[in-house]
Order: structure tokens, then sequence, then C-alpha cells
């Protein structure tokens, strides 16, 4: 049941819209944006994936070397110690790679569809042996003493949740790591509740469990403690594979509105709702059977990697809600709800 409502523009952005920041790189995908608002303007925090030229009979690759500088590595293609099935990961040697080194860029926009950068606000790169292989699909929590930005590290090591606050997207106060690996798809809540921060997190475990959503609680939004899982994935639905979640919950009168994405076993990726009390966050009021949104436009069900809506941005005025989303990780799009239809397809 998809109830979205498509911006008729889209794809709002696509590679080609941009130019590479790394020398020598092409972009190959624009993905999952963070999304807020600042001086009466629309912020996107795009996720922006570069990679050299391609060699007929090579796959080749950007990293950041141990001296902090990006390095092409290359393999060959018949190299039979080579797994390169999967587009995103590669493995060689018993060793993972992405084919492509990401990291954080700023678009801005008067009416949320036709956007712009300004050189005034430089893109957010990768740092240190944690962040060696990229920076990925940042949240944005407006917060009242700023912007608080968690988002993928990505190194050999794992894949961690690190946290960059800011005031102005020009000033970065880097906190590190703040979720050890393998953890992503972390969302904070925008306000305290009963004098705690909470965070939506999702740590995997797939040997004994699997990909969960889970809930934490601080006292600053660095340490976290008081882990508790809020959903699990489902056999045989749309979200039986991994879940996580989206941007930062939604408050209603009827609770926390989370939006979250679940894959099936075929790696499609839909979009789902849950809700969470108002006070005790850790209890689930109710979840989606069934998706509120689908890949089912050409440009969802086509791409670098194909059957893929992927949101970590959403705006919220009343009862309308605009989430900016990744479209077959490849470009980004815009779609509308109600809230109040999200809500009715939970009761």
């Amino acid at each position: 049941m998809d109830i979205a409502k498509r911006t008729s523009e889209n794809p709002l952005l696509r590679p080609s819209d941009l130019k590479p920041c790394i020398e020598g790189m092409e972009i190959v995908c624009l993905l999952n944006p963070g999304v807020f608002k600042m001086n009466r303007k629309i912020g996107l925090l795009l996720r922006v994936a570069e990679r050299p030229a391609q060699i007929e009979g090579k796959i080749s690759f950007p990293v950041y070397n141990a001296q902090g500088k990006i390095e092409v590595v290359s393999f060959d293609k018949n190299d039979p110690l080579l797994d390169a099935t999967d587009p995103r990961v590669i493995k060689y040697k018993g060793r993972d790679y992405l084919t492509t080194l990401s990291y954080l860029r700023l678009v801005w926009s008067e009416d949320g569809i036709r956007f712009y950068e300004d050189p005034a606000f430089p893109p957010v790169y990768g740092e240190g042996m944690l962040e060696s292989f990229g920076i990925e699909d940042c949240r944005v929590a407006t917060m009242e003493d700023g912007y608080y930005l968690t988002f993928t590290e990505v190194s050999p090591f794992g894949v961690g949740v690190g946290l960059i606050v800011t005031k102005d997207f020009k000033q970065f106060d880097r906190k590190g790591m703040i979720l050890p690996p393998h953890n992503k798809d972390c969302a904070l809540f925008e306000e305290k509740i009963n004098g705690k921060y909470y965070a939506l997190h999702r740590p995997s475990s797939p040997e004994l469990g699997g990909n969960y959503i889970w809930l934490a609680e601080s006292p600053d939004r660095l340490h976290w403690g008081n882990h508790t899982c809020l959903a699990v994935t489902r056999e045989n639905s749309w979200d039986a594979a991994r879940i996580g979640a989206g941007a930062a919950p939604i408050k209603t009168s009827e609770g926390w509105l989370v939006i979250y994405h679940g894959a099936d076993n075929e790696h499609r990726y839909c979009l789902g709702a849950l809700l969470l009390d108002l006070n005790n966050p850790s209890r689930v009021l109710a979840r989606s059977k069934e998706p509120i949104m689908e890949p089912i436009a050409e440009y969802e069900q086509t791409g670098f990697f194909g059957n893929v809506v992927f949101t970590n941005g959403h705006l919220v005025n009343g009862d309308n809600l605009k989430i900016y989303y990744g479209a077959s990780d490849e470009v980004i799009c815009r779609a509308e709800f109600s809230i109040g239809d999200i809500l009715n397809t939970l009761k």
C-alpha cells in the first residue's frame, strides 16, 4: 500500500548535476540526504559517492591511506580471488572494500525542489582510520544548541556511528565514534524525554539475532546505554532481511512516529512506520503491516542498485511530511505524506 505523493519533478538531483570534489574521480551516486532548515532555507546534506573512471577489465576504487590521503586501489576483474558480485562491496583475499568513497556535501533550496551549492559551505570528508572508507548516510537532528549529525563511519575495522555538532555548517566539532561496530542508522530524538536524550540505532548480529532497530538513552548525547530492542525483522515480509530507522522521530499526539526502511531477501527496500509511546519510547504501540512507500517509480527501480527507496531526512509542517530520499542508490527525490494518513495505517 503505497500512500506517498511523489514530487512531479523527481529526480531532483542526479550525479550529473554536481561536479566531483575529489580530483580524478567521477560521481557515481547521490544518496540518502540528511535534511534541515537554516536561515529560511532547506539544506540537504547529501551522501556523494565517487570513484575513478573505470578501465576495461579492472575494478578501481579510492580509499584514504594511513597519511589521510586518497589513493586508488585496482584489481583485475578476472582475478579468481576477487568477489565482485555486489556492485557496492567487493571482497579480495578475504578482505572487504567499498567500490566508491562517500563524503557529505551540502546543497540549498528556497522552494525545496531546485537545489544549488554555496561555496561558503565546505564538504565534510572522512578523517582518520575509522573513516578510511568514507562517511555515509547522515541524519541531522535540530536541537536547541545546534545541529547534531549522526552518520556512518566506514573502515576495514567495521561500520560504526560518528557524531559531529555544528551551528553553521562551516565549523564542525567532531565527537568521534559514539556507537562502535557494527552499528548504523542512528537517529536522535530532537528533544529530551523525562530528562534524558534518546536515539534509535541498528546494531547487527547476523550470527545470533539480526539487523534490528534498538533504542538507547544518554545524559549527554555522547555516552549511550540502557539499550532496548524495539523491532525485529519479520519472515516472509517486506522487512524480512533488515530494518533501520530513518530521520528523527516525529512527535504526534498519538506517539513518536518513526519512518523506517525495511528490505526483503531480494534486497528490495521499502518504507514503513513505527509508533512509540510519548513518555516511554521503549514501548512500541504499532507497526506497519504493509509498506507506506515502495519502489514503484522507474527511477526507484533502476539505477546503481535498483528497487530502493531509502530515507534519513524529512521536514514536518503540521500534518504534512516531506521526505527526501535516495532512489535506486543513485538519485535524490522527494515525496509527501499526510501524517494523519500514516497514523491511520497503523490502527
